[in-house]
């Protein structure tokens, strides 16, 4: 039995982690905006209910669908490190492994010039018009989610290591409680001052000159010219064929590779002769996902610096060997990167009234960035350079202006025709093409609709290397699945984590579009988001 209903509807609709970030979509819509117009509204509304994980500080990766021309385009809004970050120089500084906070920990933010790139390509509003809600949000203040107040405990003893983090998001030293209002008027302000400047106003303006003194303050290595040269990137998307459909992806440096190397995987084995909860089936999803992380830790880096063999892995004879690897009475103990269990990102996806989809996704990287919030401006920034490699012949390792690879990934569903059929995404760091890869089968393989699919028991595998170079994985997974499932996954050797139902986090968003043009949205119930409807 579904917690939710499937939210329905004739016109656009929206779907987010959050009610209050869908109510700014869905006002989009209303008003006679289209996909992108609504998706950047959100996007910025988000910045300031959810601000431990997005922001004008963060990056932003989307896919954009155009239904006159059926042509699906990916947009990489990730930002390199500063030109002066090398390897020796952060030995010199005494860092043996990359920082998680701090201003070593922070590449270029992408996301702003995303906004406004996409509003200039395919937007039909201004971004000063899109923009009133998270303005008025940032000055009038927002009720602490309780899902923000958990991150403001949980991550207390980082939070208090940073004055102005104290200031904004902390009460007299003490994290808040649900309902308290966050306010940052100098968020508001920033906003208004991108209103009159445009991008040139972040990158090239006041707020690129108060990010790189902030820097020079607390021992970061930004000039003003790492701002200056920014871009966001439009690409042609990744896909692969599933089960009649046509599955795209965000290239590298987008982690978005490995949910479709874990589908091609599972094309080479029939997935409907399981039972959607079946041992079976989790465990051979399980096992898909341990070689596709397997891949992404051995081949995948900035595109610009690595030659990645995306279009070697995504080849059916490749699948075909990987397959082959899957054995039913035991597991795989590849030694993947490590498993990130913990949801440090935003997404929303729309479709309008016109039939254009965006499914967008941006964050700050860890829970709260690199807890450095730049002075007079409001803007926390991301720690997203602390997924650099310390060692210097890893695909993935640090290089001045050097993107490291990303746990940003989307996705969007086509029929082999190009017609729209579900456009959806996830936050979750790591955990991100695992939970997208579970969504993708509940739909195809097992025929759920969107809500069901989007509230189907989750699981995420994690993996801890160890001291002699093994490598153990835990099996997260939610109790509803039963204890008959459990036990059978132990006898395949697995070792689990059992959790209650419904709390595997996570914020799967979805919406389908049928046949009589009748759209369907889903929206995960563990997160406190909503779809909603133009009516």
């Amino acid at each position: 039995m579904k917690h939710r209903g499937i939210v329905m509807g004739r016109k656009g609709m929206v779907a987010s982690a959050h009610t209050l970030i869908s109510s700014s979509g869905l006002k989009v819509l209303q008003s006679g905006g289209n996909a992108v117009d609504s998706a950047i509204a959100m996007a910025l509304t988000s910045g300031l209910v959810l601000p431990d994980m997005c922001g004008l500080g963060g990056d932003a990766f989307a896919l954009y669908y155009d239904a006159k021309t059926k042509k699906v385009t990916a947009i990489n809004g990730s930002g390199g490190a500063p030109k002066a970050a090398t390897l020796e120089k952060y030995r010199e500084l005494g860092h043996t492994k990359m920082p998680n906070d701090g201003m070593l920990s922070v590449t270029v933010p992408g996301a702003v010039d995303v906004y406004f790139a996409m509003l200039e390509k395919w937007g039909t509003k201004s971004f000063t018009e899109l923009a009133q809600d998270a303005i008025e949000l940032a000055r009038e203040g927002v009720p602490a989610s309780e899902k923000v107040v958990r991150h403001m405990h949980t991550d207390y003893n980082k939070l208090t290591r940073y004055e102005n983090m104290c200031n904004l998001y902390l009460n007299d030293g003490k994290p808040m409680m649900p309902g308290d209002i966050i306010k940052n008027p100098d968020y508001a302000k920033s906003l208004e001052y991108l209103c009159e400047n445009g991008k040139d106003g972040f990158y090239k303006g006041e707020i690129a000159d108060a990010i790189v003194a902030h820097s020079k303050k607390h021992g970061g290595l930004f000039e003003k010219e790492d701002f200056v040269d920014y871009q966001c990137e439009f690409l042609e998307p990744i896909s692969v064929d599933y089960r009649g459909m046509k599955v795209f992806q965000t290239p590298p440096v987008s982690q978005g590779i490995i949910h479709l190397e874990e589908l091609n995987i599972l094309n080479q084995i029939d997935m409907s002769q399981y039972q959607p909860d079946s041992a079976e089936a989790i465990h051979t999803m399980v096992e898909a996902k341990k070689i596709a992380f397997f891949d992404r830790k051995t081949y995948f880096g900035d595109p610009d610096y690595v030659k990645n063999p995306t279009c070697e892995i995504l080849t059916e004879e490749y699948a075909k060997k990987m397959a082959a690897k899957i054995k039913m009475d035991s597991c795989l103990n590849e030694k993947d990167v490590l498993g990130n269990d913990l949801s440090h990102t935003t997404s929303m996806v729309v479709v309008d009234k016109e039939g254009n989809a965006v499914s967008f996704i941006h964050s700050v990287a860890g829970t709260w960035g690199s807890c450095e919030v730049v002075e007079g401006t409001g803007i926390l920034l991301n720690n997203r350079a602390s997924q650099f490699h310390f060692n210097p012949n890893h695909p993935n390792a640090l290089k001045p202006t050097k993107r490291t690879i990303h746990t940003l990934n989307t996705y969007l569903i086509t029929d082999q025709e190009g017609n729209l059929k579900y456009v959806g995404n996830t936050p979750g760091g790591d955990n991100q093409p695992q939970w997208n890869m579970q969504t993708v089968v509940n739909l195809l393989d097992f025929g759920m609709d969107v809500q069901t699919a989007v509230e189907h028991g989750k699981w995420t595998d994690n993996a801890t290397i160890n001291e002699d170079g093994s490598v153990d994985h835990v099996l997260k997974i939610e109790s509803q699945v039963g204890e008959e499932v459990l036990n059978k996954l132990r006898e395949m050797g697995h070792q689990l984590q059992v959790i209650e139902p419904f709390t595997c986090s996570g914020a799967s968003q979805i919406i389908e579009v049928k046949e009589n043009g009748l759209l369907f949205g889903g929206s995960d119930p563990r997160a406190d988001g909503a779809a909603m409807p133009e009516i």
